[in-house]
């Protein structure tokens, strides 16, 4: 079966939690595709490059996780020509046998557009912000300043800017349980397949 769940958002919404729970519960490959732009912009050097001679290793990295990670693939996401060379592997991989999960910031707008399911998970950046403290730590108000500024940068970026499908369902997060957030998400999903074999 080839069938795609597309996962778009902001930085510490809960796409990726949603996502890898998605993908145990319905046997789907995952794919945290901001992981593809985080070990881009660890990896240093020409960016372009970088994309293009990604492989298994770079992505196995310990301190992809980072703030700092967080902030280099914002930047790198960027460059058109890094998008471009990722661009690619990421369509094959939501596209190949056995169903697959994306989650990014333009799976379902530029990604995989044709997804049988397009989710953004959204949560106010207050929200966001304690979420990646709690994560990482430091100083909260220097991460929600970064947070905000990633969004801008995200949001306002000329290729493929991050914004929700308009067929987008959206679940808001913000003072939702991640259980909850999670049981939304497998229903939207057994709803699509339903249609499909109905």
């Amino acid at each position: 079966m080839i069938f795609t769940v597309a996962i778009d958002g902001p930085a510490a919404a809960g796409k990726g939690t949603i996502g890898r729970a998605v993908a145990a519960r319905f046997g789907f490959a995952h794919l945290d595709t901001g992981l593809l732009y985080r070990a881009v912009g660890a990896k240093g050097g020409d960016p372009v490059t970088a994309a293009r001679t990604l492989c298994d290793a770079d992505l196995a990295r310990d301190d992809l996780r980072t703030l700092a990670a967080g902030q280099a693939a914002s930047q790198v996401a960027a460059i058109p020509d890094v998008r471009a060379a990722l661009l690619a592997f990421q369509r094959r991989f939501a596209r190949s046998p056995g169903g697959a999960v994306l989650d990014g910031r333009d799976i379902g707008t530029v990604i995989c557009p044709e997804a049988e399911v397009k989710l953004y998970i959204t949560a106010s950046s207050a929200a966001r912000a304690h979420r990646r403290w709690l994560e990482v730590g430091g100083d909260a108000t220097q991460v929600l300043a970064e947070v905000i500024e990633r969004d801008a940068r995200d949001m306002g970026r000329a290729d493929a800017p991050l914004r929700a499908a308009e067929d987008a369902i959206v679940i808001d997060t913000t003072d939702l349980p991640v259980d909850v957030a999670i049981a939304l998400a497998v229903q939207h999903v057994l709803q699509s397949i339903a249609r499909l074999n109905g």
